[in-house]
């Protein structure tokens, strides 16, 4: 009994068991529910045929999810076509036995060969689907049994769901992109097959086969079959362009980097691929609609000519990252950025005894130019020890290690420098050498690409910086790479010194103070031209002051010519400084240099430079007026009737904009206490100091409220008011602030002396001020120097590109320039910019350079701009522009349209090379079918090679399985390759009458 007790207890566990559903259970609701989230239940018969074209023009989107089948994952996507009509959906009833709209979908013609769209959707003509197919890292489903367990979890998902979509999984490896499906709705079926081989069978290898292939799979019961429509596109690839080879400009021999792809020469970037980057051309040449009897096609005899195809396709297969001049030349001259070497690194230094001696030369040269002394030292100046290192490194560097030939670095110099020659044999022309790019500056402002270097904080386009910039760029990439580029700054450095020392003018810089729109290192050679002038007008003052008393009244008189009208930075610095009472060897590079500047004939004079200071305070009045410039109006003195004169002033100091953030950090530094705030108001008033100074030594006997009326009218309040006699008389007083105890300026005004600019200590050290900016130059790394220039260089690359969209004119590629300036003007306006961004943008510009490049190949190829009739060179722009924008464009009059003809052309010269026959003369007049005659001396010559691919499909709507079934649809699409067959079937059944 205990035994037979037991037995029942272990049945019932072993029910219990078998309760448990099973992986392939959970594997079947899981694809259940899914389909329930991205509501895929119930019919959508409702929704109207997709229009002509839509697959391609359309939008297709796609959602995915992760399901597993044991530990197994795949992915189940839903691929669908976003239509208008979609939103209006549900509005109208559908009739109940309506078939699925995938079945609607096999016989519709609108979108048979669609240029762009997912496989399935091609051969199946389907707007809506969903894929299960094996996950990222799993392999894929090749045995049998389980491609069967797949396709039948997806049939009973369908059939418990009641989805109508069609349900796919891929199966086979997936480069072979095989998929089997189905497709359920109200007593209908669609079995959704492929054959995949790869070689041609010989029986099916044309359209007779596979329609034999096609009438047997479908077993039609029906005696009379009804009609197959057939439609067909045949393929032809040209990848031979012959003499139609892509127009890069050959390169100029006579110039003096000639010699390479493109031209490249001085001051202009190169443009263009390297090699064709339009690889191939596929032509396409389909029939539409053709049924059984019209066309014959079988292995003996063919209809299929495609010069009779009544629709011709092109697409354009681009080569893949073509080699492209300027997209090279960037790459290169970022790639600098990187480096972490510093010059001597790069270079090296040749073991010297002389360098101590070299270094100790130079730095007893400065110290004896920067302390007080008496003494002229015309041998050992900074100049002289320049000349002799210049000399040591030629000498220790051998012909053969110099990165430049020496010829090549005279023609690069005298690029940067055209004005050297002329200096060097005239000093007098040099005045007028600077200004000889800056004239026409006004028109050019009105040019946005010239203003450009606003935005990307780069330097003007004719500006010396930016010539630098190119030259930098051309001999990193051509003349020897970083070492080059070492050389090439050493010797600018030198150049620099050497201006300075022998005050030249930098050639390529606009006047006046640094432009703080522009790029640091061309702030910094402005700041160095400031010094140049300003020591150049000493110089010239001294001069003026050793020629006698008529000349130094020329010279002041020019003076105040300059300063009122300001003709030029040359006129109006170089007349300004001069100082009778001292020689120019005792003063000139001491510490306490005075700024000179004559005013009047009065201060030629020789007197006392001091006569108002050494009085007491009677004698203020009665000392001899200095450094006037002229009366202010009709304003006289509050105290008297003296004209009230506007004093000869010093300029303030010229800053770039890395010495005004220093400025900032240092008064910043000072704090919000008193005592700081008091230091700092005295720092920043050393400019109102030195005019007060000024003032006092114009208008003797002059009054604070005096200086206030014209150096600041705001701060002296007038009022009317009634005087003892009863006359109504203005009466002025100073400004509530100027009121305040303490006020800064009354402080400065009482400290101030009355001392003219010529006889102040300057604002403006230029000697001080060159040295750093030369120091600067020199401890320059090249990776900083390519920092500097990199924004100058992506200024020159925009500017070649627009210049070369302004001859082809795609709206795309201005569009594209326009957002790559607008990205770069925000990287480099940053005091630290992200290099991997402007990389980005460098990505940016190499992409518009290529879309250029293919645009000039194709013009090129289909000879657009050779004479030939206007309203066909019209057509044929906009088959161009077409062919560069989208996917496949149709050429309208098919082969006998000015498109067609072209491609036609290009054909028979690749037939004719391929097969070596000689090409006639006439080849260029090959055109319609008439012309197609045996050529080349009687050889039978076809015009196209064989097609590359052949998609035939078949379509019919007939009753399966039964003669008594509904009539469904069945489709067949059909590729046939050199190393490809496959046979993609939709075969529609009734299961209700069956």
């Amino acid at each position: 009994m205990m035994a037979a007790d037991s037995d029942p207890e272990s049945e019932v566990f072993e029910i219990t068991d078998f309760t448990t559903a099973s992986e392939w259970e959970r594997f079947v609701s899981r694809v259940e529910e899914v389909l329930n989230d991205w509501k895929l239940i119930g019919s959508f018969a409702g929704k109207s045929s997709p229009e002509k074209g839509e697959y391609t023009s359309g939008t297709w989107e796609e959602k995915s999810q992760e399901i597993n089948f044991a530990d197994f994952k795949f992915s189940i996507t839903h691929h669908y076509l976003k239509q208008e009509s979609d939103e209006n959906e549900g509005k109208e009833e559908p009739e109940e036995d309506a078939f699925p709209l995938a079945m609607q979908d096999l016989l519709c013609m609108n979108n048979d060969f669609p240029s762009r769209a997912h496989c399935v959707v091609r051969w199946y003509g389907i707007r809506e689907f969903v894929v299960i197919s094996p996950g990222a890292n799993c392999e894929a489903i090749i045995s049998e049994s389980k491609c069967n367990l797949l396709l039948s979890s997806i049939s009973i998902a369908v059939a418990n769901s009641g989805c109508q979509v069609p349900m796919f999984v891929q199966i086979q490896q997936k480069w072979r992109r095989m998929y089997a499906g189905e497709c359920q709705g109200p007593g209908v079926r669609t079995d959704f097959e492929m054959v995949h081989l790869r070689k041609v069978p010989s029986q099916y290898n044309h359209l007779s086969g596979l329609l034999d292939i096609f009438k047997s799979k479908i077993g039609c019961p029906l005696t009379p079959l009804p009609p197959i429509n057939i439609a067909i596109r045949f393929t032809y690839v040209l990848q031979d362009w012959q003499q139609y080879s892509w127009p890069q400009q050959p390169p100029d021999f006579d110039a003096l980097l000639g010699g390479e792809v493109g031209g490249v020469e001085f001051g202009k970037l190169p443009f263009g691929a390297c090699e064709d980057p339009i690889s191939e051309l596929h032509l396409a040449t389909t029939w539409p609609h053709l049924t059984e009897g019209i066309v014959v096609d079988n292995d003996v005899y063919s209809d299929l000519d495609p010069l009779q195809a009544p629709h011709w396709s092109v697409r354009v297969r681009k080569a893949e990252n073509p080699q492209c001049l300027l997209g090279d030349f960037l790459n290169e001259f970022f790639k600098l950025c990187y480096r972490k070497e510093s010059t001597e690194e790069i270079l090296g230094r040749g073991p010297s005894e002389d360098e101590g001696k070299e270094n100790s030369d130079i730095s007893a040269a400065l110290s004896k130019l920067t302390e007080p002394a008496a003494v002229p030292i015309p041998k050992l100046s900074v100049s002289n020890m320049v000349h002799s290192a210049r000399k040591r490194i030629r000498r220790h560097r051998r012909v053969d290690e110099s990165p430049l030939s020496s010829d090549m670095l005279n023609s690069i110099l005298l690029y940067l420098f055209p004005d050297a020659a002329v200096e060097k044999s005239s000093e007098n022309s040099d005045s007028k050498t600077p200004q000889m790019n800056t004239n026409g500056r006004g028109e050019q402002d009105k040019d946005s690409d010239y203003n450009l270097f606003n935005q990307l904080k780069s330097a003007p386009s004719d500006s010396l910086t930016h010539r630098l910039a190119l030259c930098v760029c051309l001999v990193n990439f051509y003349h020897g790479g970083v070492r080059a580029v070492v050389h090439l700054w050493q010797e600018f450095v030198l150049e620099m010194r050497y201006r300075w020392e022998n005050n030249y003018l930098i050639y390529g810089l606009a006047g006046g103070p640094p432009d703080l729109r522009c790029c640091l290192l061309h702030q910094k050679l402005q700041m160095l031209n400031c010094c140049i002038e300003r020591k150049r007008a000493r110089d010239e003052a001294r001069k003026a002051g050793e020629g006698g008393k008529e000349r130094e009244r020329k010279v002041s008189g020019g003076c105040e010519n300059g300063r009122l009208g300001r003709e030029g930075p040359a006129t109006s610095e170089s007349t300004r400084e001069v100082s009778p009472g001292k020689s120019w060897d005792s003063w000139s590079d001491s510490e306490d240099e005075f700024f000179e500047c004559l005013s009047d004939q009065e201060e030629m004079k020789e007197a006392p430079p001091a006569d108002g200071e050494k009085g007491g305070a009677k004698d203020v009045s009665r000392a001899k007026p200095e450094g006037r410039l002229h009366h202010h109006g009709e304003m006289t003195l509050l105290n008297s009737t003296e004209p009230l004169y506007i004093p000869v002033t010093q300029e303030p100091a010229p800053m770039t904009e890395d010495l005004l953030e220093e400025q900032s950090e240092v008064l910043a530094k000072l704090g919000t206490s008193a005592e700081g705030a008091h230091l700092r108001a005295r720092m920043q008033s050393a400019c109102l100091l030195s005019d007060m100074e000024s003032f006092k030594a114009a208008n003797p006997g002059c009054l604070l409220e005096d200086f206030v009326r014209w150096y600041s009218p705001r701060d002296y309040v007038e009022e009317e008011a009634v005087d003892e006699k009863g006359n109504t008389v203005l009466r002025g007083e100073l400004s509530a602030r100027m009121k305040i105890p303490g006020n800064m300026w009354v402080e400065a005004w009482e400290t101030a002396r009355s001392t003219p600019a010529r006889r102040q200590r300057r604002l403006f050290d230029d000697t001080k001020e060159a040295e750093k900016v030369l120091h600067y130059l020199v401890v320059q790394k090249p990776a900083d120097l390519t920092r500097h220039l990199l924004a100058c260089i992506l200024h020159a690359a925009i500017l070649k590109l627009k210049e070369e969209e302004s001859v082809e004119d795609i709206p795309s590629v201005k569009k594209a320039i326009q957002q790559a300036t607008s990205h770069a003007s925000k990287l480099l306006r940053h005091p630290s910019p992200d290099y991997k961004k402007l990389e980005d943008i460098i990505n940016q510009l190499m992409a518009v350079e290529t879309i250029i490049a293919r645009a000039r190949s194709l013009k090129a190829k289909f000879g657009i701009g050779k004479g030939e009739r206007a309203e066909d060179t019209e057509d044929l722009e906009k088959f161009v522009s077409s062919l560069l924008e989208e996917p496949e464009v149709a050429v309208i009059g098919a082969g006998r349209g000015p498109a067609g003809t072209i491609i036609h052309k290009l054909f028979v010269s690749a037939q004719r090379a391929a097969l070596l026959a000689p090409l006639d003369e006439d080849l260029g007049r090959v055109g319609g079918a008439e012309d197609r005659k045996p050529m080349g001396g009687g050889i039978n010559l076809p015009d196209f090679p064989p097609p590359a691919g052949r998609e035939i499909l078949l379509r019919t709507c007939v009753p399966r399985p039964a003669p008594y079934s509904k009539a469904l649809p069945q489709r067949l699409f059909c590729v046939l390759m050199r190393e490809e067959f496959r046979l993609a079937g939709a075969f529609s059944s009734d299961t209700s009458f069956f």
